[in-house]
């Protein structure tokens, strides 16, 4: 997946909009101001956003209580563009108020209801009026995100030095203790430093060669909380690389590599637990001595390196028909959460267990795929496989009688390592008989397999957890940029979304279960009004998902998870995605530009 930032508006010019947009489903009210110019290269711009959602809803469960969210973004960019190169400066605030759904219910009727004590003897159901509201309940997560960063590209000779530099930092914060509703249950703060610096050129006959070096460093501390699933650290990533790139007639060959290292420094923590549901971080200087004290995490120093490579190839058949193929060595460090987790995360339910014995990951991966472009038909296909060695993923730890182990509350789950093998493909077929109709088609299939660390696989370990079935996708889709009167370019679409079942799962430990599979239709239309001399007044878009209300739950998602622990019989557990959705859009361009007035005619 590429990011690409919009291109600057033309010299001269300063345009802006405004959106609005409603969803149907969870009441959503999205609206945003966007302005941007460019004067003789100075560009600029600036995006402003605020959004809010009441709890969604769907068929099986009613509205599903604390799915609602309150977000604020604003976005900001100054720069310039010359013949010497361009340089960008950024940055942007992100402000999120965020429901924790748990997932339980009235046992009789199956309501939803809500935690309201920190013993958590009896909870109520919820009233209507509150999975009504756009009210963010007591217990929620608050996410901020500060970002600068800066993107430069500067003509140096014959070639182009690239400078990407950022900080980041985020702020995540879990209420979850009703009758302290300022006490946060986790308190994260983590500092980023990116680079990302190389250079491009022509290293003499047709050998494009590009080579630097990109990395990170991470600062994360633990403020006042009463849970603490990972400890503060310090990590650093560095990884120089090459690439060359070299054509001979129809042959286009490439080959690349790197080598990764990784850093760590987890600082040791111990927890006051004299205070019941309410354990602190203790910072006195006799641990072992002091009473109600505990050890929550060791000192950890860590480091990790490896070689990564690629090479491939693309052959030119024709204009029309070419084939790509490649092999590549990958490497990936574990995560700090992989080596040192131990404790509960609220929004995902669980309590984690790391593994500071864990070795980095090395995959091997080949993959093929063919490509043809005709004046109506495109079409592709690719396969890959990538075995992979240390692979890192959670399974759930179990008592002796086969009950799930619970942790301050939560089920246990710990990291793991094992050798895997991940394959599969995509298809895609875009039939265009004329220019303004497509009929386009996709498929994607992806397996993951637990080859285990020796001997013969029991059934219940054979696959790898959280794999996502196989998924295709149709869409047909008009575009009639000459419109009817008043309006112009518009457009269509019908879409239809098939994900198999899976039933080749992670069982062990009662990690993952069977996920049924389902149909989803989609749907929209859109387009512009201008005015008679052609300029823009207003663009609308209505478009609707899950059109058909169909009830469902996505394997990947763990709001399937999410339940009482007794269910009763022949009720499906867990929450199910969203129902029907419609949204309506609506985007008003204006342009504060400088016209010249027109010359006086005698």
């Amino acid at each position: 997946m590429n990011l690409i930032t919009a291109p600057p508006v033309p010299d001269g010019k300063i345009w802006g909009s405004v959106t609005g947009i409603y969803g149907t489903n969870n009441g959503l009210l999205n609206g945003s101001f966007k302005l941007q110019g460019n004067h003789n290269g100075l560009v600029w711009g600036t995006v402003i956003s605020d959004k809010e959602a009441k709890d969604y809803q769907n068929q099986h469960d009613g509205r599903v209580y604390a799915t609602g969210f309150k977000e604020k973004d604003a976005r900001a960019m100054v720069g310039l563009s010359k013949s010497w190169g361009s340089t960008y400066l950024n940055a942007s605030v992100f402000d999120a108020l965020q429901d924790i759904p748990d997932g339980s219910r009235d046992s009789v009727t199956r309501k939803f209801t809500k935690k309201i004590t920190d013993a958590d003897t009896y909870r109520p159901i919820v009233s209507p009026s509150d999975l009504n509201s756009y009210n963010i309940p007591v217990l929620h997560q608050h996410v901020q995100l500060y970002r600068i960063y800066d993107n430069s590209n500067f003509n140096i000779g014959d070639g182009n030095l690239i400078v990407n530099l950022g900080y980041q930092y985020s702020h995540r914060r879990e209420y979850t203790h009703p009758q302290d509703p300022t006490v946060p249950g986790l308190n994260l703060q983590l500092t980023t430093y990116t680079y990302d610096v190389k250079y491009a050129f022509d290293i003499g006959k047709g050998y494009e060669t590009t080579f630097g070096v990109n990395g990170m460093y991470q600062n994360n501390t633990l403020g006042y909380s009463t849970a603490f699933p990972i400890p503060a650290y310090h990590q650093f990533d560095a990884g120089p690389f090459f690439v060359v790139k070299k054509t001979f007639g129809k042959l286009d060959l490439s080959a690349g590599a790197r080598y990764d290292s990784r850093s760590f420094s987890g600082q040791a923590a111990y927890i006051d637990t004299s205070r019941a549901y309410f354990p602190t971080l203790y910072t006195g200087s006799n641990p072992a001595g002091t009473p109600n004290v505990t050890k929550q995490f060791s000192a950890l120093n860590k480091t990790f390196s490896g070689a990564s490579y690629s090479f491939g190839g693309t052959y030119n058949f024709s204009d029309a028909f070419l084939m790509k193929a490649n092999i590549a060595r990958g490497f990936r460090a574990p995560s700090i959460a992989e080596l040192s987790a131990n404790g509960p995360d609220p929004g995902s339910q669980i309590y984690h267990v790391g593994n500071s014995n864990f070795k980095p990951e090395f995959s091997t991966q080949e993959d093929i795929g063919a490509f043809l472009t005709l004046p109506n038909v495109s079409a592709s296909v690719e396969v890959f496989r990538n075995n992979i060695q240390n692979y890192i993923f959670q399974e759930q730890e179990l008592n002796p009688d086969g009950t799930p182990v619970v942790t301050q509350g939560y089920n246990t789950f710990t990291y793991v390592q094992s050798k895997a093998r991940i394959q599969g493909g995509e298809f895609s077929l875009d039939f265009h008989p004329v220019s303004w109709l497509h009929f386009e088609n996709s498929l994607t299939l992806t397996y993951g397999e637990n080859l285990g660390t020796g001997g013969k696989v029991a059934d219940s370990l054979r696959y790898l957890p959280f794999i996502p079935p196989l998924h295709t996708h149709s869409e047909l889709r008009g575009n009639y940029v000459k419109g009817f009167g008043n309006f112009k370019h518009l457009y269509a679409f019908v879409g239809f979304d098939h994900y198999n079942a899976q039933n080749r799962f992670f069982a062990a430990y009662g990690t993952e279960t069977y996920t049924a599979g389902y149909n989803l239709l989609s749907a929209g239309i859109g387009g512009n009004i201008e005015n008679t001399a052609g300029k823009k007044i207003v663009e609308i878009f209505i478009e609707g998902t899950n059109l058909a209300n169909v009830n469902y739950q996505s394997n990947m998602s763990r709001l399937k998870y999410f339940d009482n622990a007794n269910v009763p019989a022949g009720v499906q557990p867990g929450i199910f995605n969203m129902g029907r959705n419609i949204s309506f859009k609506v985007v008003v361009p204006f342009d504060l530009s400088k016209h010249e007035k027109a010359d006086n005619k005698m």
